[in-house]
């Protein structure tokens, strides 16, 4: 059966006969250069519920789990499961004498009608179980999402990547100095800075060294 949140019962009038309900496990798939493909755990995926089953025209209490005046019509069931389908808000599925009592959304149904049956109405029908994302203070006093989610930070690196050029035929110093920083006098701040990689004669740069600037 599946109860909406005003409490309001809708029961399959035939039971199904099986339900099927797929568990599985997140990963994430990381490639790590010459050594392949790694699997990590990322928690349960979401649980899918799905069965068949149809909705007779007449009684017949063979097969009907419902008192008489209960059957519903089938195609206001129909009309049900399509207002579950577009609601927004979670149902709880039931599976009576079971374990089974889930929030779920109506994710699919698929609508039959068989010749030779007319009037009843055949469907296929698939849940998906929701849970709530709760948020939950962190150490900090901040606030942060718990359960599957984890709100983490993302720490930005704000420090200013150092300035470089590349030395090209028939430059000097003071002229790299007037290009890239505005003033020839700073030649010997760029010196400097690259005093380990010119050597003791700042004339004596060569094309294609890389000089850090700032």
């Amino acid at each position: 059966m599946l109860i909406n949140g005003k409490g309001k019962r809708f029961t399959f009038p035939v039971n199904p006969e099986e339900i099927t309900i797929s568990r599985q496990k997140g990963y994430d798939t990381s490639t790590i250069l010459s050594y392949g493909e790694f699997d990590f755990p990322q928690g349960d995926k979401i649980k899918e519920i799905s069965f068949s089953s149809f909705f007779p025209k007449e009684y017949d209490e063979s097969y009907c789990k419902v008192r008489k005046d209960r059957l519903p019509n089938p195609q206001t069931a129909m009309n049900a499961l399509n207002d579950f389908l577009v609601s927004k808000t979670p149902l709880r599925f039931i599976i009576t004498q079971s374990a089974v009592n889930v929030p779920v959304f109506v994710s699919s149904h698929q609508t039959t009608f068989r010749g030779g049956e007319l009037g009843d109405v055949y469907f296929d029908i698939t849940l998906r179980s929701w849970r709530e994302m709760k948020v939950a203070k962190t150490a900090g006093g901040k606030k942060g999402s718990a359960g599957a989610f984890t709100n983490k930070k993302i720490r930005m690196d704000m420090k200013e990547k150092n300035k470089t050029y590349v030395v090209k035929p028939g430059d000097s110093l003071s002229k790299i100095a007037k290009l890239e920083l505005g003033d020839s006098s700073k030649w010997n701040q760029i010196y400097k800075l690259n005093q380990k990689a010119i050597g003791k004669n700042p004339n004596a740069i060569k094309p294609g060294q890389k000089l850090v600037l700032s």
